[in-house]
């Protein structure tokens, strides 16, 4: 099947906005008193739904660190490294995602920066421009996820520390329309794509309803990618959506990654 001619990353832009206006989890701030502890020195970061980052994965010394929220907005990991000390910068294709971390900063007095830019292309910040990297499950949204790991090594200085979060791929095998329902059955092979997996009808109504694309990486390009530019894998977490939640693959396996990477002197 010949892939349908769509700009992945102007219709993610715009399917974003949409999926804060409809107050997707991933897209609401952290609350005030989240700020406050940071501030205090008490940071809790969260880049999967129920397990934090330890703390000892992150550097012992935050404040001043240049930091990097790739594919971050949303209000989240931003403005609590900013409340921790750090000096941040939040790279989102979304326009609506950052505005909810500047409204954060705003709010409570923080200071951080924002850019509009494709996570694969951070060409406008120069080599060995960050100390830390912060990650979120966002390379679903993106056909190739290389680029991304090629790009986060050049940008992050030595000895700093990449924390990358994304879908275990299992995920994609199953149809997704019966999954939201809460039945699994098997139907894709890997890697999956929305542009090629699905029937045109249901992509047709994909974009119709302004859902943002998704595809399923193999592991040997989200493990395999990092070590293939250049990081050292240090250390590695699993995750999965809360008890109770409606995504009936949780119940079974964990549904996300997270790697500890460091780039080394």
């Amino acid at each position: 099947m010949s892939e349908p001619k769509v700009d992945v990353c102007v219709h993610n832009r715009a399917a974003w906005n949409h999926e804060v206006a409809l107050g997707n989890a991933w897209t609401i701030p952290v609350e005030r008193k989240s700020i406050e502890r940071a501030r205090n020195g008490d940071l809790e970061l969260y880049i999967t739904p129920t397990r934090p980052v330890p703390a000892d994965w992150l550097p012992t010394q935050l404040a001043g660190l240049e930091t990097l929220c790739l594919a971050g907005g949303g209000g989240q990991q931003g403005p609590l490294l900013a409340a921790a000390g750090a000096r941040v910068t939040v790279v989102d294709n979304s326009d609506r995602q950052l505005e909810q971390d500047r409204s954060v900063a705003r709010r409570n007095g923080l200071e951080l920066n924002t850019v509009r830019r494709d996570m694969a292309d951070l060409s406008v910040f120069d080599d060995e421009s960050f100390g830390l990297i912060i990650h979120p499950p966002s390379n679903v949204y993106i056909p190739d996820v290389k680029p991304v790991w090629q790009e986060a090594f050049r940008v992050l200085s030595p000895g700093g520390t990449l924390i990358a979060a994304f879908d275990n791929p299992v995920r994609h095998i199953f149809d997704t329309e019966m999954a939201e329902r809460g039945v699994l059955r098997v139907r894709h092979r890997l890697p999956y794509s929305d542009l090629t997996s699905l029937t045109p009808a249901e992509l047709n109504r994909r974009l119709q309803r302004r859902e943002p694309l998704a595809f399923g990486h193999l592991l040997e390009d989200q493990i395999g990618g990092q070590t293939d530019a250049g990081f050292l894998i240090a250390g590695f977490f699993e995750d999965r959506f809360a008890p109770g939640s409606d995504d009936a693959l949780s119940q079974f396996i964990p549904t996300f990654a997270v790697t500890r990477a460091v780039k080394l002197n």
